[in-house]
Parts: C-alpha cells; structure tokens; sequence
C-alpha cells in the first residue's frame, strides 16, 4: 500500500506539472508574438489561444490520484496514530500497525512510538553524560543524589487524550517531574543510614508505586523502577565509614569475648571432667588391687601343694638327669674309642692309597720322559721349535730341511743369478730378518 500511495501521489502531481507546462507554453507563445515586429506587407499572425480548458482538465484528472494517495495512511511498526480533523480535533480511537484510509486535507495522523521509554537519572552533574541529577532530603535535611532508571511505555488505548491533553513530549515534560516528585515525597520519611542500609528497597517500592499511580491515569504505563545508586554527603559518608570501621571492631571485639569465654568454660569442663576420671581410675584401682588380694589369698590354698609337688619333682628331675649324664657319658667315652679306630683305620688306607698314588705317577712320569726322550733324539728340532714359540708369538718358525731338497728358495737364488746357500741346518728366523 505504500508503494501505491507514492505511485499515486507522483502520477497526480505529473499531471499538475503537465497542466502548468501547457499554460507556461502557451503563455510564452503570445508573449513571443506580441514583442516580435511583424515585417511590412506580411499580414499579422492570429495569435495563439491559451488551453485554459485543457489544462484544467488535465488538474482535475492530477487531483484525482494525489487526493487517493492522500488518502492512505500508513502506520509503521512499533508505533500508534490518532486521527486529527481539522473540523472536530482529535478523532476518539486509535490506529495501530498497518494500512488506513481518511479523508484527504481534512484528517491527519499523529504518530506516538509504543516501545519502552528509559529515563535515566545522576547523582550528580556530568556534562559528559547529559543526565539529569536527581536529589533528595532526608529525615535529617542532608541531601542525597539518586541515580534511578524508570522503564515505561504509552498505552496505545489512550492516544487520543494523549493527544488532546498532554504534552507533545511526555518523555521530557512530564514523567521527569513525576518521577523527581515522587522520589522527593518518599525520601523525607527516611533516615540516610536506613537509605544506605537497610530499608533501601522499602523506598525503591514505595516510590514505584507513587509513580505508576500517579502516570496511569495520563495513559503512561510504568513497568519497572530501578535504584541504582545512591551518593551520601561528603561529610555523612566519612563520618559514617568511621562509624562503621568502629562497629565493625565491635563486632569484632565481641566475637573474640565470647571465644575466650567459650575457650574458659572449655578449660574448666576439661578439668572437672579430669578431676572426675582421676576418682574414677583411682576407685578402680582400688577395686582391682582388693579383688587381686582376694584372688591371691583364695590361690594360696591351693598353691602350696602344688609346690610341694613341683619340688618332689623337681628331686626327682635332678636325679633322673644325673643317671643320663653317667649314660651319656660311658657311651660319648666309647664313641671316642670307636671313632679313634676309625681315624687309625682310615689314615692307614689313606697312606696306603697316597704311596700306590706316586708309585704310578713315577711310573707314568718315567715313561713320559722315556718318551720324549725317544721323540727328541729322532727330531731334535723339536727343542728349537719348542724354545721359539715360549720366546715371542710374533716368530715365525721355518722348518727347512739339511740338504735343502724341494725348497723353493733354490730357484729364486737361482734365477736371481746367485747360487743356492750351501746345505746347512734349518734355522728359525724371525719375519723381519727374512724380508
């Protein structure tokens, strides 16, 4: 519908403009005609006719549009109208959201916002923030900055006495004041220490109630009242932040009182109740020392028989280990002999087996030595071998033998040009001397 009203409205004032354009041309036209100078013996142009009823016929036809566009009224989200005649005022009803249609040139439609409204308040004046300061007096006549936050909306059921009989700016002109008036009203029946402490949401909720009673009927509806701060006088405030320090180390004072009365009567419940156990323990052990008497008078009487027994057979345990010692020690005197013959015996065999022993080492030992006897005086460069390998590990040994046949080295001396080292014995040299 929007786009409509301004498709309607434009075509309309084209139109007016059309009908103006025709009357300026023509208009201009005759003026042209009147100033030119004709030229001699040229007859006169007729001059030319003005569209009056052209145009005005094109105006009507305008009108038509622009008074239907006119027409429509369209009422944005989050806001209200109220019809205003020109003929009677404020039209009763309101117009909500959306499309509506008046009479063009005789109504008109004043818009109201309907979402919530904040009025902020300071406890004291800071160009920086634009708020105003609201101050209070108290029971005492000292004055108190409130800092306050007041939420309210307009009820949309009354714009049309809205309209007729408020302010057109309610946020500024009218719930201000209010709002101030009603906090300074409560404010008085209050002390400064009940305001700090203890009876601060008491004013908060006597104040909001004073407010909403008093805007309702104007059609303004207060959802909440909010206190945020409060800012005592200079002077209160030290004096009470010491009146508060010294309370506070009265409490504090008070509470280790009482500990140290708690801890005094712990003390003496502690020492009655010790006093108490010592009768007790002590009564007990009186009472255990009487039943131990008793109890050893009653096992005297059966005690000394008992130990004229334990001594019978304590003479009769002597006597019985006197006849075992005698036994033990005739058979340890007879086990000595035993065991003497045994070591003669043994020692005999022993010496017998050692003197077979070295009868037969001597045997083989001859023997041994028989043998390498024999193996030496056929090889005899075994001795030389032998020495050679217990002199160094690094010797290499080189058996050759006396007449030099098959050996190598008879050709190389040959072919060299020298002649083959006479027969000799094979000596052992070591790897440096034969390079």
């Amino acid at each position: 519908m929007l786009a409509l009203k301004y498709f309607l409205l434009v075509a309309g004032f084209g139109l007016f403009a059309a009908a103006i354009a025709i009357l300026v041309h023509d208009l201009y036209q005759l003026m042209k005609l009147r100033r030119g100078p004709s030229a001699e013996g040229e007859t006169p142009a007729p001059p030319p006719e003005i569209r009056w009823r052209q145009s005005s016929r094109i105006a009507v036809i305008g009108s038509v549009p622009v008074l239907l566009g006119l027409s429509i009224a369209v009422v944005p989200s989050g806001s209200a109208g109220v019809r205003i005649s020109q003929l009677s005022g404020t039209v009763p009803g309101t117009l909500y959201p959306g499309t509506h249609f008046q009479l063009p040139l005789i109504h008109s439609i004043a818009l109201y916002p309907l979402r919530d409204h904040i009025l902020h308040t300071a406890v004291s004046d800071d160009p920086k923030k634009g708020l105003d300061t609201l101050k209070v007096q108290t029971r005492e006549g000292l004055g108190v900055g409130l800092a306050i936050a007041v939420r309210y909306r307009i009820d949309a059921r009354k714009l049309d006495y809205i309209h007729a009989n408020l302010p057109q700016e309610i946020e500024r002109e009218l719930v201000p004041p209010v709002v101030a008036a009603s906090f300074r009203e409560v404010a008085p029946n209050y002390m400064v220490r009940e305001l700090f402490a203890t009876r601060r949401e008491e004013m908060r909720r006597r104040a909001a109630d004073l407010i909403t009673k008093k805007l309702a009927p104007d059609g303004i509806l207060v959802k909440e009242v909010m206190l945020r701060d409060l800012l005592l006088p200079a002077e209160y405030a030290k004096g009470l932040e010491g009146l508060l320090l010294k309370e506070q180390e009265n409490e504090r004072m008070s509470v280790e009182m009482e500990l140290k009365q708690k801890l005094v009567k712990t003390a003496e419940l502690e020492a009655e109740a010790d006093k108490i156990r010592q009768v007790k323990q002590a009564e007990g052990d009186a009472q255990r020392q009487v039943v131990t008497a008793k109890g050893q008078a009653d096992a005297m009487q059966y005690t000394l028989p008992l130990k004229e027994k334990q001594i019978q057979q304590t003479r009769l345990e002597a006597e019985a280990r006197k006849e075992s010692t005698v036994k033990q020690a005739e058979a340890s005197a007879q086990a000595k002999v035993i065991d003497a013959k045994a070591e003669l015996e043994r020692r005999k065999m022993l010496n017998e087996a050692e003197g077979h022993k070295i009868r037969l080492l001597a045997g083989a030992d001859a023997e041994r030595m028989k043998l390498e006897a024999q193996v030496l005086k056929d090889n005899p460069l075994v001795i030389q071998k032998i020495i050679a390998e217990r002199l160094s590990d690094k010797v290499q040994i080189m058996m050759v033998p006396n007449d030099g046949k098959f050996f190598f080295a008879n050709d190389v001396l040959r072919n060299m040009g020298g002649e083959p080292p006479a027969s000799r014995p094979s000596q052992f040299l070591p790897r440096q001397e034969q390079q």
